[in-house]
């Protein structure tokens, strides 16, 4: 059989913790007097990179060592707020571990710190099963940019046409099809109206398995 590969991303894909990078961004922008709001977060924070929402939100630059600064800050503010209650979206890992009986690679592919993906990653005790897992710290270009996504294919040696990308947001999405990959949407934080059009959707896991995935991957839409 000809390999194939199933990418997560990880925020609002494997675990829903948009909520809590919510709370934890809304802490850290008071701290620094910057204005918010959740449409604000809805449009320039969910599915973004940290690089992106600093500079968007303080209204200014924000790169080098103030960066990796302010982004250590915010984030042990998140990895604090969600230690204790990382969890997945439903029905998750019943279709992890069904891919994996199937002889699917599966790899994690995040915009966020690697930090982050090894608290959830340890907590989930999914690392033995990811063939490849990337966070923000593997790649120059953050999403909609497809490397993390092409970067995630050759590490895992499957063609980006054999794979399969779940994602969440408008940025993701946009990797995942940049990339050439089949792209399902995880309707954790958006509607489907708010995201680019993908070859399938789901609410949560319960609505996919392992012969869907052999569908989107074997049709040539």
């Amino acid at each position: 059989m000809k390999q194939q590969c199933v990418i997560f991303d990880m925020d609002g894909v494997i675990s829903h913790t948009n909520p809590h990078h919510a709370k934890a961004f809304g802490a850290f922008f008071d701290k620094y007097g910057i204005p918010h709001s959740e449409q604000e977060f809805e449009e320039h924070m969910y599915g973004k990179h940290n690089s992106y929402i600093m500079t968007h939100f303080f209204k200014r630059p924000i790169a080098g060592e103030e960066l990796l600064k302010l982004e250590d800050e915010k984030e042990e503010m998140f990895r604090e707020i969600y230690k204790d209650k990382v969890d997945t979206i439903p029905h998750y890992l019943d279709f992890l571990s069904e891919l994996k009986s199937r002889g699917f690679k599966t790899a994690v592919a995040t915009s966020a710190p690697r930090a982050n993906l090894d608290l959830i990653a340890n907590a989930l005790k999914i690392s033995d099963k990811m063939d490849s897992m990337l966070s923000s710290e593997d790649v120059t270009f953050h999403k909609p940019n497809p490397e993390v996504y092409l970067k995630s294919a050759e590490c895992v040696g499957v063609s980006p046409s054999d794979c399969v990308v779940f994602e969440d947001s408008f940025s993701g999405v946009t990797a995942g099809l940049n990339a050439g990959m089949k792209v399902v949407g995880v309707l954790s934080t958006h509607t489907k109206d708010q995201l680019p059009v993908c070859d399938f959707y789901i609410n949560d896991y319960s609505e996919i398995n392992v012969d869907k995935i052999t569908e989107l991957l074997n049709s040539n839409s």
